[in-house]
């Protein structure tokens, strides 16, 4: 059995619902409504386990899903392309692919808009000025409107370590410590 054939099916499945959710969006000129909804079901989906559960339990009915996931996007306001959509894919038992299609939809709507994404993991939360200079050194490196996705880990000591498309840069305490206990472990 191929381990990789799982993972590839359910992206093949989120790549299919957010080429079509990304045209509807597009054909109704509502692509601001659709990086509204990206961002509303992204902070839901990190804040709430039900939700999380909601999403990837087997246990729920169909019906049950598409009727809770329906009245969990009108709370949230989410527009009438997505509920439905949602609606959709809880009737089809396809939810569990709705954080892979998030991430889909987001790099379609970065591409479109021109944006690159950046992931920067540091070693203490960055602050406005920090993530708005950094920002602006990245776009005159590559040439595009950059957007930090930043997230914190503290075992970094500190430094950065920043990836963007293919190109990952390391300025971290603790690579620059593990190198030098290499070099040392060499000099032996």
């Amino acid at each position: 059995m191929d381990v990789s054939e799982p993972a590839s099916i359910s992206t093949g499945i989120s790549q299919r619902y957010a080429t079509a959710v990304f045209e509807l969006y597009k054909e109704g000129d509502a692509l601001s409504a659709l990086e509204n909804d990206i961002e509303t079901l992204e902070s839901a989906l990190a804040e709430s386990a039900d939700l999380r559960d909601l999403l990837h339990s087997p246990l729920y009915a169909r019906e049950g899903q598409a009727d809770a996931i329906r009245a969990i996007a009108e709370k949230a306001g989410l527009s009438d392309t997505m509920r439905d959509t949602l609606t959709l894919m809880a009737q089809k038992r396809r939810l569990f692919v709705v954080p892979q299609m998030l991430r889909a939809l987001r790099e379609r709507l970065n591409k479109e808009n021109g944006v690159v994404t950046a992931d920067v993991v540091s070693a203490k939360a960055l602050t406005k000025t920090q993530s708005d200079k950094l920002a602006s050194t990245l776009k005159s490196s590559v040439g595009s409107d950059v957007k930090i996705n930043a997230t914190v880990d503290e075992s970094l000591i500190g430094g950065l370590v920043i990836k963007v498309g293919s190109k990952m840069i390391d300025t971290s305490i603790s690579s620059k410590l593990a190198a030098l206990q290499n070099t040392m472990k060499e000099a032996r």
